[in-house]
């Protein structure tokens, strides 16, 4: 049944879903404003928090937002569930970086920090790590995301680092347990919904893209720009073809009149 409605609308997949790629995602007003400020955030090596409600689309202001980047030189960690300790994170970060992680966390740590470095000073590459619903992160994971950004003597930062998640993160880190890490916070933004005129604009953001490459259904043609439909020659001239048609049916033309005259005086 769903596949004969694609058919039938001209759809290559089905509307709203979420493997959709950057470019085809719909860019309101905060979405483009988070966008930019991740960038920047990348750009400087900075820790940034990222917060909004359910659905607000922070991750997917992030896919775009490093979609944006060089692929040849940037390393993407993405940990997804912050619920494997603080142990995890080391392990995570020196999985994702191509190594086998120590056992014991004392060797895990000084692992974690050289493979980091190695990567920016050896290899040239940029680090960015984005931790998901990182509202579920627990304390001592938090403080260790900290000491991970310090480096030559707390003057340079090895990777850049974003938490992502909902709004309880922020009234987290704003707690005095956590003024070391609210001190380290370069970019904070909360994500805000979509206005009506960007709602009513997504549904056919997605239904254009899920049409372009799609050839017309039968019966079901594509309006032309201007709401004519293909082939129609257009209003004045519609008016000017009925004109004539009027006309043609009104006024027959001279031959016919003329022949209609000499029929009647031989019939006379």
């Amino acid at each position: 049944m769903i596949d004969k409605l694609q058919s039938h609308y001209g759809f290559t997949k089905t509307p709203f879903g979420r493997a959709l790629a950057p470019q085809m995602l719909h860019r309101h007003g905060a979405h483009a404003e988070a966008v930019a400020r991740i960038g920047w955030c990348v750009t400087e090596r900075a820790l940034g928090v990222i917060t909004g409600e359910v659905g607000a689309g922070k991750t997917v202001a992030v896919r775009a937002a490093l979609a944006e980047l060089d692929q040849s030189r940037s390393t993407i960690i993405y940990l997804g569930n912050p619920a494997v300790g603080a142990r995890g994170l080391y392990h995570g970060i020196v999985t994702a970086l191509g190594a086998v992680p120590r056992f014991h966390k004392a060797a895990l740590i000084p692992q974690t920090t050289d493979l980091l470095a190695a990567e920016e000073h050896e290899r040239g590459r940029h680090v960015t790590i984005v931790i998901d619903e990182a509202h579920l992160l627990a304390a001592d994971q938090l403080e260790e995301l900290r000491l991970l950004t310090n480096a030559e003597l707390d003057s340079h930062s090895p990777f850049a680092a974003l938490l992502i998640g909902q709004p309880t993160l922020r009234r987290r880190i704003k707690l005095g347990t956590f003024a070391a890490l609210d001190q380290r916070i370069a970019l904070r933004y909360a994500m805000t919904g979509m206005t009506d005129a960007e709602t009513a604009g997504r549904p056919r953001r997605h239904t254009v893209q899920r049409r372009r490459d799609h050839p017309d259904p039968p019966g079901l043609p594509r309006p032309a720009p201007g709401g004519e439909q293909p082939g129609d020659p257009g209003p004045r001239r519609r008016l000017r073809i009925k004109q004539s048609d009027r006309r043609r049916i009104q006024r027959p033309s001279r031959r016919h009149r003329g022949h209609d005259r000499v029929t009647a005086t031989t019939t006379r």
